[in-house]
């Protein structure tokens, strides 16, 4: 008897766990005197548990857009945006401090903001308190005018969420390069560097006009030069690269004429040695053709022998004007001794 009764409060109790587990009294009885009676019933708490969906959750969220005035909001509302996967708090918060702040937020767009991806709670609270963006983030943005001064620039960006812009729209980095990239522009088409160090609220201006957050998450209120320094000469820096660089190619032309002029050279020594190489080979062949006349009778002994008389005499001028050209000879002095 004393077994049976422990086996049957034992199912007791599991039957009033699963019970209470299923049927979330607690719930209900806080859903009743927050709301009224009919707002959240038994049968939703049940369908919620039923689904894997926390009543909790969904209560909670219910409660406080009704205390804060949104009544349109359903428990299915809520429930289908948690079965999408979406963040149920983030949304109520977002709705409840859009409605505070009178910014134009529907449910519909809160849900597909958070349904995007996107801290749709942060978002409203970037609309209600703008941020600062740094651009860039780190280090500084190098522009160079047109006097060839390099000065070296970092912003601040003050922007506020854009609301109808967060589905599809870019985000941080963009504002960023566009920010970037008008103050690049800008000093790129300033005269003189000095200008811009005098007026760098002009930079700011002419960045702010051209509408850098079309297309983007947020707005942009504002845009402060928050720090400007001038960097290097790069203007006389090109320069003298550029006189390097016609330095080295006027160098590389008179290589190249100079080894014009000594491959030429080098022919014209050839050509010569060639024709040397010519009257040699003339030369030898006079003998040859000395004694082939003998052979054919057309140069006889008188011939040959006057032709030698010729180049003996022939052979003293030359030697005696040798003589004379390298001057007269003195006489040998006496020795007195």
């Amino acid at each position: 008897m004393d077994v049976m009764g422990i086996i049957m409060l034992a199912f007791l109790l599991i039957f009033v766990f699963l019970l209470f587990y299923f049927v979330p009294v607690g719930m209900w009885i806080q859903g009743v005197v927050s709301l009224g009676l009919g707002r959240i019933t038994i049968i939703d708490l049940i369908r919620m548990r039923l689904r894997k969906i926390s009543p909790r959750l969904i209560v909670d969220g219910v409660i406080n857009t009704h205390k804060a005035g949104l009544v349109s909001i359903k428990t299915d509302m809520l429930e289908t945006h948690y079965l999408a996967g979406g963040n149920v708090v983030n949304v109520v918060f977002a709705l409840i401090a859009s409605d505070k702040a009178n910014i134009p937020l529907t449910f519909e767009t809160a849900t597909a903001i958070d349904l995007a991806g996107r801290d749709v709670k942060t978002a409203v609270e970037t609309s209600v308190y703008p941020k600062g963006i740094d651009a860039p983030r780190d280090g500084f943005l190098s522009a160079v005018a047109k006097d060839g001064i390099e000065l070296k620039a970092r912003a601040r960006v003050t922007v506020r969420t854009n609301i109808p812009g967060l589905v599809g729209g870019a985000t941080d980095d963009t504002i960023i390069a566009r920010v970037g990239e008008g103050i690049v522009s800008a000093i790129g088409s300033s005269i003189s560097y000095s200008n811009v160090l005098e007026n760098p609220d002009n930079i700011s201006k002419a960045v702010l006009s051209k509408g850098l957050d079309a297309g983007t998450a947020y707005e942009i209120l504002s845009i402060d030069i928050a720090d400007l320094d001038v960097g290097k000469n790069v203007g006389a820096q090109l320069q003298a690269d550029q006189a390097e660089a016609d330095l080295r190619v006027a160098q590389a032309r008179a290589e190249t004429r100079r080894a014009m002029a000594v491959a030429e050279e080098q022919e014209m020594k050839a050509r010569t040695q060639e024709m040397q190489a010519k009257v040699v080979a003339s030369e030898a062949e006079v003998p040859l053709a000395m004694a082939q006349a003998f052979r054919e009778g057309k140069l006889g002994v008188f011939d040959y022998v006057n032709m030698k008389n010729i180049q003996a005499d022939t052979d003293m001028r030359e030697s005696i004007s040798g003589d004379s050209e390298s001057g007269p000879t003195k006489a040998p002095e006496r020795d007195n001794k």
